[in-house]
């Protein structure tokens, strides 16, 4: 059941509802048989598969998706979500992080679905193999969508009647597109690439004559022959702002994302839809999503990350909260964001149910459980928590971690607590990969050594069954027995530097619970011995 009835959604301000209430808008919110001609809004995603699937692909799913969750709460029309490969697309350049590139490049030019797989020969080219990842990538995170093959739109005669009509408005469409172009382009630019049955390239050459009754074009091929050829049947294919425009047309696509940087070719292929006697879909722009060094990621490049290591380290609901987060602004997506999103995700999720019922559609976890309850949960500890237990237990064993989990999850399990074993197993190796090498543990100085006394002292006559709020009270007090108020976070900076060997670290409380009251009295004594933390004990 959903959190949320039809008037909170419609006076919800969340980026999804926004957005789908321009869909809403654009069909009148009218019922079942009475909204758009098809029956059902279209929302769509585009794929080009001449690189591997990249975060910035699941990006864009996982945002319409969003958009497509929040129109369901305000309106009862039928939805559908198209994932477009553009894998008719000929291969431009062989990409960096492909094997067998010298095999690639012998095939440039040709349909990527006429390019042989370079990975293992399991698929029959290399736009099947790309395909067959983005498929797997999205299965992996259970979107309901719809897989769609430029290949077979334009080979099975699906895009037929599109491509009439763009022949019958060729010139209309080239005087769109050629003022776009520069001098030089514009002499040999048409909005038709055939294909050709020489070589099997996709060919940029000029189109010298256009027949609407025949349905063809007569083009002059790379030898300098003049070749007629049908536009349907898949014997072409169309440049890529108007083969965008092309498809908005043919499936009536009502909703589309795409990049900053496409601004203005979506406004190009608006242009082209009206002309062919359509309607564009609604658009939303996002930022683009940079690596660490601050430059876009790009799919033949490889930079930023995979789909794999995040998840190597983080469940996917943590990635679905990064791409909901501020979309319109351009954020570095690289490694060391992702503790920071898990944490973040838990808190929304352990703040939903306390939401009140005006505000709940303001929560990210709304929009990543479409408005229901998940069920994941981490008993109330964080990933920087998980971080810290694994510096400080010397141990890459996760067997020996759910020791100390069970102090405070008593009876819990990897069996009974699955989502918490995800997180520490992604902790673990977070710890090994980027954290280890990183700590710096230092001895304490001054009157730090007088307050980590104080404290051990003080842990030691609190019973274990006590809480974190209140261990974590007791730790702030030892603290203002030896610090100024001004002087306390000097404090716990102390601890986290001489304890844990980081600038930052976790409420002290939820730690000392954690990992033990007599393991962290260790510590302290190991400390003050001027004993090196970072080897263990």
């Amino acid at each position: 059941m959903s959190l949320i009835d039809r008037s909170l959604a419609e006076a919800a301000r969340a980026w999804p509802f926004e957005e789908a209430r321009k869909i809403v808008a654009r069909i009148g919110g009218k019922p079942p048989g009475e909204g758009p001609g098809k029956g059902y809004v279209l929302f769509e995603t585009g794929y080009g598969p001449s690189g591997l699937p990249h975060i910035g692909t699941f990006g864009e799913v996982v945002r319409t998706t969003m958009v497509r969750q929040a129109f369901r709460h305000l309106c009862d029309v039928p939805t559908r979500l198209f994932c477009f490969s553009d894998d008719m697309d000929g291969l431009r350049k062989v990409p960096d992080n492909v094997p067998n590139k010298e095999m690639l490049a012998a095939h440039l030019g040709k349909p990527l679905t006429a390019v042989p797989d370079p990975f293992s020969n399991e698929h029959p080219s290399f736009g099947a193999a790309n395909n067959a990842r983005l498929r797997a990538f999205l299965d992996s995170f259970g979107f309901e969508y719809e897989f769609q093959s430029a290949t077979d739109w334009y080979k099975s005669g699906r895009f037929d009647p599109m491509l009439l009509a763009m022949l019958r408005h060729y010139d209309e469409v080239q005087a769109v597109m050629l003022p776009t172009l520069g001098e030089e382009r514009q002499q040999t630019y048409s909005i038709f690439l055939p294909i050709s049955p020489k070589t099997g390239r996709v060919l940029q050459v000029p189109v010298v004559k256009t027949d609407v009754d025949a349905g063809t074009i007569v083009y002059r091929d790379e030898d300098g022959s003049l070749v007629e050829t049908p536009v349907t049947g898949g014997n072409v294919k169309l440049q890529w702002k108007a083969d965008w425009a092309g498809r908005w047309f043919a499936l009536d696509v009502d909703y589309e994302m795409y990049g900053k940087d496409l601004i203005s070719s979506a406004e190009l292929s608006a242009k082209i839809v009206r002309i062919l006697g359509g309607k564009p879909p609604e658009g939303f722009n996002y930022e683009l999503f940079l690596d660490e060094e601050g430059k876009k990621i790009s799919k033949s490049k490889g930079n930023g990350l995979s789909v794999e290591e995040w998840l190597r380290y983080a469940p996917p609901e943590s990635l679905a909260l990064y791409m909901y987060q501020a979309p319109r602004r351009a954020k570095r997506l690289f490694f060391d964001v992702i503790p920071r999103a898990i944490d973040e995700y838990l808190a929304f999720v352990e703040k939903l149910p306390k939401d009140e019922a005006a505000k709940i559609t303001d929560n990210p976890a709304f929009h990543i459980h479409d408005g229901q309850m998940p069920a994941n949960s981490a008993a109330g500890i964080n990933f920087g928590m998980l971080l810290n237990l694994a510096s400080v237990a010397n141990t890459e064993d996760k067997d020996v971690l759910w020791q100390y989990l069970r102090r405070y999850v008593p009876g819990a399990t990897p069996e009974t607590a699955p989502y918490l074993d995800r997180l520490l197993s992604g902790a673990v190796a977070y710890y090994q990969d980027f954290v280890k090498s990183t700590k710096q543990f230092r001895l304490p100085t001054g009157k730090e050594r007088a307050a980590l006394a104080d404290l051990a002292e003080t842990l030691r006559g609190i019973p274990e069954s006590e809480s974190a709020e209140f261990i974590q009270n007791e730790v702030y007090e030892a603290g203002k027995r030896h610090f100024a108020k001004e002087e306390l976070r000097q404090w716990f900076k102390a601890l986290y530097e001489v304890l844990l060997g980081s600038e930052q670290g976790p409420r002290m409380g939820a730690f000392i619970k954690l990992f033990g009251r007599d393991n962290v009295v260790r510590l302290i004594e190991r400390a003050l011995a001027g004993e090196d933390l970072g080897k263990a004990a």
